[in-house]
């Protein structure tokens, strides 16, 4: 398995049977991303919620690869429109494609489609609960403040062996927050993302490291820098 991050909150996973997920595409628009949309494929990609940082190039994508686009209802709705594949979804659903199994979870943002010039309802933030062939689960959490079901519904029930989680503050969670995420969460490796993009996101990462160090001590945090690929 191969996850790449293409800054904020952009990734690829690339599973042993070479299936390309991709989680929101903010690429052409993204200033720390330096890698040519025109060159991401992708067998199916989630959006988290309507912001263009998250929704980014998924349309694009989508179009040129034929990818199926998984989103909340209205999201889907939205694509549909535009003569995308899509298959909507709800907190707490499952969809299977092919071996891998997604969940919808829930997150404490907004979710407002800003991608046109007229913005317009989005539904739900969420966050997804991806599931492999061979039993591994990877969470991304989207956008999202900290809260409860952090530590009852993605630690105790889904117990996710890899997370990535927002630390950029003043939209989401901060370095402080996060890493009480991460004590409640409990995974194996973490991968920090929504930082660093922009000024007003900036952290230090040295910082987060040492207090998961603490909040977290069996976890072990991933650092990536932008097209850079874990491998496991």
């Amino acid at each position: 398995m191969e996850i790449t991050w293409f800054g904020h909150s952009a990734f690829k996973i690339k599973t042993d049977d070479n299936l390309k997920i991709l989680i929101d595409p903010f690429i052409s628009n993204n200033p720390v991303c330096p890698y040519p949309v025109e060159e991401i494929d992708a067998d199916i990609i989630c959006i988290t919620h309507g912001h263009s940082d998250h929704f980014g190039d998924a349309m694009e994508i989508a179009n040129r690869t034929g990818a199926l686009i998984l989103s909340n209802h209205e999201i889907s709705l939205f694509l549909s429109r535009q003569g995308l594949k899509s298959q909507g979804m709800n907190i707490g659903g499952s969809y299977k494609f092919y071996d891998v199994k997604f969940t919808m979870v829930e997150a404490k943002h907004s979710s407002d489609i800003d991608v046109m010039e007229e913005t317009i309802p989005g539904g739900s933030a969420a966050g997804f609960i991806i599931e492999l062939k061979n039993g591994k689960k990877i969470y991304h959490a989207g956008d999202t403040a900290l809260f409860s079901d952090l530590k009852t519904i993605i630690g105790e029930l889904h117990k996710p062996d890899i997370a990535m989680l927002p630390i950029g503050d003043l939209f989401v969670m901060g370095i402080e927050d996060a890493a009480i995420a991460a004590s409640w969460i409990n995974p194996k490796k973490l991968i920090p993302m929504h930082y660093n993009t922009f000024p007003l996101i900036e952290q230090d990462v040295d910082e987060f490291i040492s207090l998961i160090k603490v909040k977290s001590p069996q976890t072990e945090t991933i650092i990536l820098e932008p097209t850079e690929t874990y491998i496991e």
